[in-house]
């Protein structure tokens, strides 16, 4: 194996996660816990053992669970999410990745971050200022890895830094020029073309709504992994959002 998945299944209460940039519109949750399991299963196929948080009924936005949590090597970074309303996701994630040998620290108030909004390549750590995490949220990460270069990051108009941009196995960045300040931008032809998951140094995980995204990658010499995330992209969710990978 190449390392574990920590993924949490969708609760009940899906349909009412928070909703910033789109209009709310009408999610399955029976399609939503087929596409998850979906989801799940081809990141085991690739080689990552999923281990499951506990699902959390009462918290809408738990399958979100790259939110909760930054690993960086064998270090757990606990955030404290910017909307209050899923501080409470924390802690049963933070119980999981104990279990798993990580050292956890905790960001603590007034800081505030969102793991979907932390972007790792190489040695240095992109940090998305958005209205989920502040400058003290990336002050305490920076703090947390001595390290690695933190670059705050400014947003425009998208929810976190991952919604905008993300990085191939090589380490090219792809993203939407026109929503983040980054230079030297592989611009996809689709916004879900903006959201990868890498796998190996060889193979990425992509939602099924990019596939022109998927050709242009496949040309470049990646395996890419397709899966329908339909339901979670209703709720501004992307293929990062759904798992934490701790090598």
């Amino acid at each position: 194996m190449r390392g574990i998945a920590v993924v949490r299944e969708p609760g009940s209460r899906l349909a009412e996660g928070i909703v910033t940039h789109l209009e709310r519109r009408a999610v399955d949750h029976a399609l939503a816990l087929e596409q998850h399991a979906a989801y799940v299963g081809a990141l085991g196929e690739a080689g990552w053992n999923p281990v499951h948080v506990p699902r959390a009924d009462d918290l809408p936005d738990a399958v979100f669970v790259e939110d909760t949590v930054v690993v960086c090597g064998r270090l757990a970074v606990l955030t404290r999410p910017g909307a209050p309303e899923r501080r409470p996701e924390v802690a049963a994630v933070a119980e999981v990745v104990r279990r798993q040998g990580l050292r956890a620290v905790t960001v603590e108030a007034p800081g505030t971050l969102d793991g979907g909004d932390v972007l790792q390549v190489g040695a240095t750590v992109y940090a998305g200022r958005s209205a989920r995490t502040n400058d003290e949220g990336i002050a305490q990460l920076a703090g947390h890895l001595p390290d690695r270069r933190v670059v705050p990051v400014e947003l425009r108009g998208v929810l976190h830094l991952k919604s905008a941009v993300t990085a191939l196995p090589d380490g090219t960045l792809i993203g939407d020029p026109s929503l983040v300040d980054l230079p030297d931008l592989l611009e996809p032809p689709e916004e879900a073309g903006s959201h990868v998951v890498v796998l190996d140094e060889e193979t990425v995980l992509m939602a099924a709504s990019a596939p022109e995204t998927a050709r242009m990658l496949r040309k470049r010499g990646l395996h890419v992994l397709s899966v329908d995330i339909s339901e979670f992209e209703k709720l501004e969710g992307c293929v990062t959002c759904l798992s934490v990978l701790i090598r």
